[in-house]
């Protein structure tokens, strides 16, 4: 509750103001995307030095997954022409307009973060980055979804070594083939103007409370929305289940998402995704499953899986202080 508190607390300082310069790592889950590099160029246009460190290949749906192999050179080219093949397992990214401060990983979204802060971010500053951002991503992270998302297990890796990380996620509606994606610009402001506000309330320090991150969802058409405080909550928007035929059980959200990604929906066993049809009851009207529909919304989460004192102490008492303790 007390971050929750904490994140009502920030949407007061939401107006646009003059931004310090801080030092700034970018990745996500879905490789090169516009959402992406129109989040760089706004952030760079407010005076911070930013680095992009994703993985080479979409990585959507990963998790917290660690690649343990040594990372080979480039057997296909990384999504969006970032690099070619026969690259390098992780460097610069070679794809012309790009500058310098665009790099891949041949892996998934947490070794991208890794290469991002114990590589990129240790060559350009010899310290840890000010802020991590990882995304935006394209498709929401609310409900039960978000635990399988890389897009939010990069932010809590980060969250993990003591740096303020927050997880951005735009509508499926902002993907595309290529980077020039309509919504692009707009989602990047938004997420900007959020920068620019924990800026200022932290007067230069620290930008989140430690043991903080944030998941921030937006709503298919950012433009104009405003910031909510919400929480990661129990009503799920999606339905996931197993299928053993996905071309035949395939949702209108699923066929969407193959349509955009020029795929085809094959007839073999795997997940079918779909809007879940049950209402939300009265209590979930603060989940950001909810919330996201209408507003920004911005859910703390704790870094990791650690529990309060009050937990804790119910451990102690009813497993360490009875049978186990014998």
């Amino acid at each position: 509750m007390r971050h929750l508190f904490a994140a009502a607390a920030f949407l007061a300082f939401t107006a646009p103001v003059a931004a310090e310069a801080r030092n700034i790592v970018i990745t996500n889950d879905d490789g090169l995307t516009s959402n992406v590099v129109a989040l760089y160029k706004a952030l760079k246009a407010d005076g911070h030095d930013v680095i992009v460190s994703v993985p080479c290949q979409n990585q959507s749906g990963m998790g917290a997954a660690l690649g343990l192999r040594p990372l080979t050179p480039l057997e296909t080219a990384c999504r969006n022409n970032a690099a070619n093949i026969g690259a390098s397992g992780a460097g610069s990214m070679t794809r012309d307009g790009l500058g310098s401060d665009f790099y891949y990983v041949n892996s998934t979204p947490v070794m991208a973060v890794l290469y991002g802060l114990d590589i990129v971010a240790m060559k350009r500053w010899v310290k840890a980055p000010d802020l991590v951002l990882s995304g935006p991503n394209e498709g929401q992270n609310v409900g039960a979804i978000a635990i399988s998302s890389g897009t939010i297990s990069a932010a809590q890796f980060a969250a993990l070594r003591g740096l303020p990380a927050i997880a951005l996620s735009a509508g499926q509606n902002s993907a595309g083939p290529d980077l020039d994606n309509a919504q692009s610009p707009a989602i990047a402001e938004k997420s900007a103007e959020m920068v620019r506000a924990l800026d200022a309330a932290s007067k230069g320090g620290r930008m989140l409370p430690s043991g903080l991150a944030l998941n921030v969802n937006f709503p298919n058409e950012a433009k104009g929305t405003k910031f909510c405080a919400s929480k990661i909550g129990t009503y799920n928007a999606y339905t996931i289940t197993f299928s053993e035929n996905m071309a035949a059980s395939a949702s209108p959200e699923m066929k969407e998402i193959a349509r955009t990604n020029k795929m085809d929906i094959p007839a073999l066993p795997g997940l079918s995704l779909g809007q879940n049809p049950a209402k939300p009851s009265a209590d979930q009207s603060q989940d950001e499953s909810i919330l996201h529909l209408t507003c920004i919304a911005i859910s703390p989460m704790q870094a990791g899986y650690a529990s309060d004192d009050q937990n804790m102490n119910w451990v102690s008492r009813i497993l360490i202080g009875s049978a186990l303790a014998k």
